[in-house]
């Protein structure tokens, strides 16, 4: 994933490399929250591999923070137990802090109700 010039710049390294890939897919699932997505998306999305990504969300499922149904995962809608995950919570947080805080109603008048076309079509 990349990050901006001035994050870059101003954050530690230990801010920079504090995210495992489960606290990054964690985190996407968690600012989309009202979408599905398959494994390869979610890799595309957050600039990773998609077999990491697929180990990644069969942990969180394990742990219960994240579900499964046919080729598609989203997070789960138990914000308790999502709050209790230290992951998730350090992932919203730097995320925020990196490209602001989301303002979903804003973002859902403008989301487009079908996926873009590169991304039909494709299997995982």
């Amino acid at each position: 994933m990349s990050i901006d010039r001035e994050t870059f710049e101003t954050a530690s390294e230990a801010e920079l490399a504090d995210l495992s890939i489960a606290d990054r897919v964690l985190g996407f699932l968690g600012s989309n929250d009202d979408r599905a997505f398959k494994a390869a998306e979610i890799a595309q999305r957050i600039d990773l591999d998609t077999g990491a990504v697929s180990t990644a969300l069969s942990r969180l499922k394990e742990r219960g923070l994240v579900e499964h149904k046919a080729a598609y995962w989203a997070v789960v809608d138990d914000t308790e137990r999502l709050d209790r995950y230290d992951g998730y919570s350090r992932a919203t947080a730097l995320f925020n802090e990196q490209l602001g805080a989301e303002d979903r109603d804003e973002w859902r008048e403008h989301a487009p109700d079908e996926p873009h076309p590169s991304q039909q079509g494709s299997d995982e």
